[in-house]
């Protein structure tokens, strides 16, 4: 493929001078084992992504963002009501003497002062790290540390650590990463708020080596099963309560390379409550060693990582193929469909002939699932051309039409065919889509069928392959707003979070799958809510019964926006979105003001891509 090609593939500015800057032996050599792996097409969109200008500049964000030395001064006189001891366990191999100094600093530097710091040392021929714990301990008698006979691997290096450790509360650091000054002190405070918590973890970032720069934060959402299955997003900093990690029996050698991401899936599946702290406490130094910036040093990891997700998957009882995706430490969990359960997909629709027919082809000349019935909701069409459309559609049995002949309100109309629908599942499917995925009923049906999942939707295009929905946000443009709207559909965003399964608050109703239960159990959808938001609503009602909604890019249909309805061109139609932006704001007040759980509230709420939220 030529380079010119791969160019059109991937719109998008490259920022050259700052691309340069980072050129060196070891980023040329790196470079080279990146488009050796993805091929040039992938390989160019993620230099795209990588080196493409930032909205928000994360460098002098963060200088602002972090606490000045009058906050951290405040913070060390603060008297605590609950001061649990917080074990931070370090299993340390051969760590250069400058990054273990700075580690070391860095727990001293902390603003709470109930911690040990629990050091396995398995270089016991390493002179200088002797010499520096020494010295460290002799300065401090919250750093403990022991020398092993040898190094045992890195999960049986933290185990020797987790026997040291005395604490209420075991935090995880490696050897050549860095806490920041306030990471125990919003441990702690949230501790003493809610002291049921099992297990806490904080957002990140990654440092240079030699502490140049801050960059590629990880700003993470509220505990996400789904995306943890697809990344462990949670890595660092995490923290667990000492009997729960007693309890999981800690590190499994087996799992070498992993070791923490299958200790992080048996904690929380222990947890009772499981919290988040929106809060970069956490620095993950990259160097040429470190998998921060070397992924494809370590593909046996890749391996234990996906070992670990098909273990959380058979201690939850779930029946789900793990595969590798093309990105390194993400994957994809496919879970099999249970029996043959019927279907109901559920398309409203006015005229449109051409539109309609373009989806009904696509529905039966692609689908691999075939126990599904259609219902078609005719709406007060008015043309010739359609209603000899449904009478050719009525021979076939799959098919059934109703009619409504009240003025259109989403709501009603969904409402009305779901309970004439004879499905287990109810597929609610707008009539301007086209299927592209031949497996899309499975695919989000194997999430539907899961007992703690409500509701699943797809990955949505326009017809220029960019894409229209990637998951909604509650709080984008006010009420709520779909991710990654006008990306191009090659490409994956911020952590690749456009093409990984994962929890969200909401998903759109173009194309949703429901539990035809839990449809009923909520009242199905708001008939106040004609037109807009009614989906959005009707997601986060199911949220309330304690069901998950699933997004699944794997699912992928082509969308042709709204075509059988216009836009809000009139002084009626802007009056009625007015209401329905009141409603909204009304129901939901509490979680407007709070945020998405499912979203973090340092990122924009005025642009679609995971972008900063500039600095108050």
């Amino acid at each position: 493929m030529e380079l010119a090609e791969v160019k059109v593939m991937s719109k998008g500015k490259l920022e050259w001078g700052r691309m340069l800057k980072k050129l060196s032996p070891y980023t040329i050599q790196k470079g080279y084992r990146y488009l050796k792996h993805y091929g040039p097409k992938e390989f160019w969109i993620r230099l795209h992504e990588r080196f493409e200008p930032e909205e928000v500049p994360y460098g002098p964000w963060y200088e602002a963002y972090r606490p000045t030395k009058e906050a951290l001064d405040k913070q060390r006189k603060r008297s605590w009501k609950y001061s649990p001891k917080i074990s931070i366990v370090v299993p340390a191999y051969k760590t250069p003497e400058k990054f273990l100094r700075e580690m070391l600093d860095s727990l001293r530097e902390q603003t709470y002062g109930n911690w040990e710091l629990c050091i396995a040392n398995a270089s016991p021929e390493d002179a200088s790290m002797e010499f520096t714990l020494k010295e460290y301990a002799s300065l401090d008698s919250r750093i403990v540390w022991k020398k092993l006979d040898k190094n045992l691997g890195i999960a049986e290096n933290t185990n020797a650590a987790f026997v040291m450790a005395t604490g209420d509360y075991i935090g995880l650091l490696d050897h050549d990463d860095l806490l920041a000054p306030n990471a125990l002190y919003e441990i702690a405070s949230a501790l003493e708020k809610e002291r049921d918590i099992d297990v806490i973890y904080t957002d990140e970032d990654k440092v240079r080596a030699d502490l140049s720069e801050h960059f590629q934060p990880h700003l993470k959402p509220d505990f996400n099963p789904d995306l943890l299955r697809a990344n462990n997003y949670i890595c660092h900093l995490f923290v667990v309560r000492r009997r729960i990690m007693e309890q999981t029996g800690g590190f499994r050698s087996e799992f070498d390379g992993a070791q923490d991401y299958d200790f992080i899936f048996r904690c929380v599946e222990c947890a009772e409550k499981i919290h988040h702290i929106p809060e970069i406490l956490y620095h993950w130094r990259t160097h040429q060693a470190s998998t921060a910036d070397n992924p494809a040093s370590k593909m046996y990891a890749y391996e234990a990582g996906k070992r670990a997700i098909e273990g959380n998957l058979k201690r939850s009882g779930l029946c789900g193929k793990v595969s590798h995706t093309k990105d390194y430490g993400f994957y994809r969990v496919q879970y099999q469909v249970q029996e043959s359960p019927l279907v109901s997909i559920i398309i409203p629709n006015k005229d449109e002939k051409e539109v309609l027919k373009k989806c009904m082809d696509s529905i039966f000349k692609k689908s691999t699932y075939q126990n599904f019935e259609i219902l078609i909701v005719e709406n007060n069409s008015e043309t010739e051309e359609i209603f000899t459309y449904y009478r050719e559609l009525s021979r076939q049995d799959k098919i059934r039409l109703l009619k409504w002949d009240k003025p259109f309100n989403y709501s009603a109309i969904n409402n009305y065919a779901a309970k004439k629908a004879k499905g287990t599942y109810l597929l609610f499917l707008n009539n301007d889509m086209e299927v592209i995925s031949p497996d899309w009923i499975e695919e989000m049906l194997g999430h539907c069928q899961r007992p703690d999942t409500g509701i699943v939707g797809a990955k949505l295009y326009y017809p220029d392959k960019t894409i229209q929905h990637a998951g909604t946000i509650i709080g984008i443009g006010g009420i709520a707003g779909h991710m990654f709207v006008n990306m191009q559909g090659d490409r994956s965003g911020y952590l690749h979070k456009a093409s990984l399964q994962q929890d969200l608050s909401a998903v759109t109703a173009a194309c949703m799958m429901v539990k035809r239960d839990v449809f009923f159990e909520v009242g199905g959808f708001e008939e106040k809510l004609t037109v807009a938001f009614n989906d959005v609503d009707f997601c986060l009602r199911v949220r309330q019964k304690g069901y998950l909604v699933v997004y699944d890019p794997f699912a992928e249909l082509y969308h042709y926006e709204s075509k059988s309805r216009g836009t809000e061109d009139n002084k009626e139609k802007v009056r009625r979105f007015q209401s329905e932006i009141e409603f909204m704001r009304c129901r939901w007040e509490t979680l407007l003001k709070e945020g998405d759980p499912y979203y973090n509230k340092n990122l924009s709420l005025t642009k679609w891509n995971y972008s900063l939220r500039p600095n108050e």
